[in-house]
This record gives structure tokens, C-alpha cells and sequence, in this order.
């Protein structure tokens, strides 16, 4: 018999460029905050999974799962480290997910983490590449910015999206993130200033653009028998999907779609028997704006085409008919890759616990993350419910 998961602690590492903390640190720190949400102790943890995209590069340590281990003092219990480019951190709660529903393990840390300013900004860049076809795209000079930026242009062309509309996506996020304490950015930028600041893949602008980011996000993940050992209120997995596309875009069947996004989600709802009119808030992958208006539409909150013409409504904020990313998303609260999958999943929790102070969504019982790796190729989508 297949179990229910639940969710009974979250916790994060500051979001940002933190010189003065390594990968093991921001970790610790992340997975330790979770224990102590959740009141478990060591002893409880039957396994870990984490999420990271690519820490050899970044700082020169792999095998993540073992150093989890050893450094939370958890002795013998097995750990996972799984890869999917930036929805990495989505991978480690899915593959939890499904091996407490299986009964393999009963009681579990997530981790997601990445460490990017360890290196200077073009290797960075470089790294966040190779979750593009690198044969076929990066080797030929067509940088991450610039494969969302032939997104963009295209679907300017093709529904009369503009430039304030990429833009609008930033205000709404990063005056959402003021109220975010794990945040990058806690700042509101106005209008102005997004679409005046520099052109880095026309028509993306630095600002359209989330930010090399470090941090760690960890969450305690058990089947529902255990949960009620300690909390009353979990928060449930409703539905874990995921599905994949092409690597590169130009063999998709529409760059203005991304497909993996439309299934993965469709069958999240089909399977946690709710339409996308039930879910109360949305944390959706915006590590350029673009992302956040096509998901927007391909998660079923606006028509295809509409994306950036709700955003003209009020639709999508705190208050609107379908809040989306009241964390601040990618691009204020930060994007340290393997990191956010986790840190979108710990949001909902808040959200659906009437913790997210500052940026609460009133009433909020359905939740949906969506965790997009590279240009769209993998998608990972949780429904939460209370």
C-alpha cells in the first residue's frame, strides 16, 4: 500500500553572495534549521537525498550525499545525490517522495544547495550553460541569456508580449521578496530602473535576469503516520510529477511553450484530483521573466499568449486570483541552482501554515511548485495541500 508523505520542517541559509560561508556551512545550516522546525532528532533521520547541480565546478567537492551525512553526525544511514540541471533541488523531493511513498524509508532530510561566487562570473555562466544542449548550443556562443532571450523575442512577435511585461515580472517579484528574510534581494526596484538597466541577450535585461546566488534550502519529509508524532498540522505531497523535452530548442516543437511544463502539471493536477482554479498559490521557475509569464500559461493561469497581459490585471500578485512566487522567486529571493526546488517547496509550506509573514497568501490550502531544468527539458511539479 502506498503511503501519503509529509512535510513537518523547513529551513534555509540566507540567499546571496556569501563570501564568508562555504558549501558545507550553508548547508549545515539549511538541514539544521529543518531538524529543528520539525522537532526530530538525528536518531529519526532514516535517510538524506540532496539536490545540486554541479559543486565540483563550483567549489571542487562532489559526493554531497556522504559529506550531508557526516556532517549532521548521521552515522550509516544511506544518501542520494541527484542531478537535473536547475530543478535539481525539485529531483531531491521527488526522488524522497517517492521512496517514503514506496515504504523504503519512513523519515527524511532533503537537501538542495549550490555554492556559485566561488568562482568569478564567467566561469559561473559557463557552468549554468551546460544545462543547454552544450554540443549544439554553447559551443556555438549561445549563452543561457541568450537562449531564454530567443524565447522572449519570439513570443513578442508571436502574442505582442513587450518589454514592460518582462519588466513587470521583476517589480512584482523582488516587492514580494521585501518581505522575505531568506531573500537576495529585499528590495522593491520600480519600473523605471528595470527597463532602463543594461542589455545583457536583447530583449533580456540584467534585471529580467535572476542572480548568481548561493544558499542551501532542507526540508523533513515522512509518511503521514510518522508526522503526527510531531506535528498536527503537516503538509501534505498531494502529487509529484515530472516530465522531459529536448535539450535544445531548436528541436522543439514550440520555443514559446515549454512543453515538459504542460504535462508534468496537467498530470500533478489529474493525480491530486484538483483543477488548476483550486490551487491558492504558485511558486514558478522565473530565472528570467520570460519563464514566469510562458509558465503562467502553460501551468493553465492564463490563456497562451496572455502571459504578460495578466500581469497587466493584478492577476499574479499577492491578493490576485493566482498569486505567483510571493517568495520573490528566482529572481529576488535568489537562484542558487540546486538549491531552489527545495526553497520553492519550503515557501508553500509557509504559506499553507500561515507562516509566510509579510507575504501571506490569505487562506492558502492547495500549493503548486513548478522546477524547470534548463530551457524547459525537465520539469518537476509538487502539489501541496493542508
Amino acid at each position: 500500500m502506498k503511503k501519503r508523505v509529509a512535510i513537518v520542517g523547513v529551513g534555509m541559509s540566507k540567499f546571496g553572495e556569501l563570501w564568508d560561508k562555504s558549501l558545507r556551512d550553508i548547508t549545515l545550516e539549511a538541514g539544521m534549521y529543518a531538524i529543528f522546525d520539525s522537532q526530530v532528532s538525528g536518531k529519526d533521520i532514516d535517510a538524506i537525498c540532496i539536490g545540486n547541480m554541479s559543486a565540483g565546478r563550483f567549489t571542487g567537492q562532489e559526493h554531497l550525499g556522504a559529506l550531508a551525512a557526516d556532517m549532521g553526525g548521521l552515522g550509516h544511514i544511506p544518501a542520494y545525490s541527484v542531478e537535473a540541471a536547475c530543478a535539481s533541488g525539485g529531483a531531491a523531493v521527488r526522488q524522497a517522495y517517492m521512496a517514503i511513498r514506496s515504504g523504503e524509508h519512513d523519515l527524511m532530510l532533503v537537501l538542495g544547495c549550490e555554492k556559485m561566487s566561488d568562482v568569478n562570473q564567467s566561469e559561473a555562466m559557463r557552468t549554468v550553460g551546460v544545462a543547454s544542449d552544450w554540443e549544439w548550443e554553447g559551443l556555438f556562443g549561445a549563452t543561457f541569456p541568450a537562449l531564454y532571450a530567443f524565447m522572449a523575442r519570439r513570443h513578442m512577435y508571436e502574442y505582442g508580449t513587450t518589454e514592460k511585461h518582462l519588466a513587470q515580472v521583476t517589480v512584482k517579484n523582488h516587492k514580494n521578496a521585501e518581505h522575505n528574510p531568506w531573500a537576495q534581494f529585499q528590495k522593491a526596484v520600480p519600473l523605471e530602473v528595470v527597463m532602463s538597466s543594461g542589455m545583457i541577450a536583447d530583449p533580456i535585461r540584467i534585471l529580467h535576469s535572476s542572480p548568481i546566488s548561493d544558499g542551501a534550502a532542507g526540508l523533513i519529509m515522512c509518511s503521514e503516520e510518522k508526522a503526527k508524532q510531531f506535528t498536527d498540522t503537516p503538509v501534505y505531497i498531494e502529487a509529484s510529477t515530472q516530465a522531459s523535452d529536448t535539450l535544445a530548442l531548436h528541436d522543439r516543437r514550440d520555443i514559446c511553450t515549454m512543453d515538459a511544463a504542460v504535462v508534468s502539471s496537467r498530470d500533478a493536477l489529474k493525480k491530486a484530483g484538483l483543477t488548476v482554479d483550486d490551487i491558492d498559490v504558485f511558486e514558478l521557475h522565473d530565472s528570467f521573466t520570460i519563464g514566469e509569464i510562458i509558465l503562467t500559461e502553460d501551468v493553465g493561469l492564463a490563456q497562451k499568449g496572455q502571459g504578460g497581459r495578466i500581469l497587466d490585471e493584478g492577476i499574479t500578485e499577492i491578493g490576485g486570483k493566482y498569486p505567483v512566487n510571493p517568495s520573490g522567486g528566482l529572481k529576488a529571493r535568489g537562484h542558487p541552482i540546486g538549491a531552489t526546488g527545495v526553497a520553492q517547496i519550503a515557501e508553500l509550506v509557509l504559506q499553507l501554515r500561515g507562516d509566510a509573514e509579510g507575504r501571506q497568501v490569505d487562506g492558502a490550502e492547495q500549493a503548486m511548485a513548478v522546477n524547470i531544468g534548463g530551457t524547459g527539458a525537465t520539469s518537476i511539479v509538487h502539489v501541496l495541500g493542508r
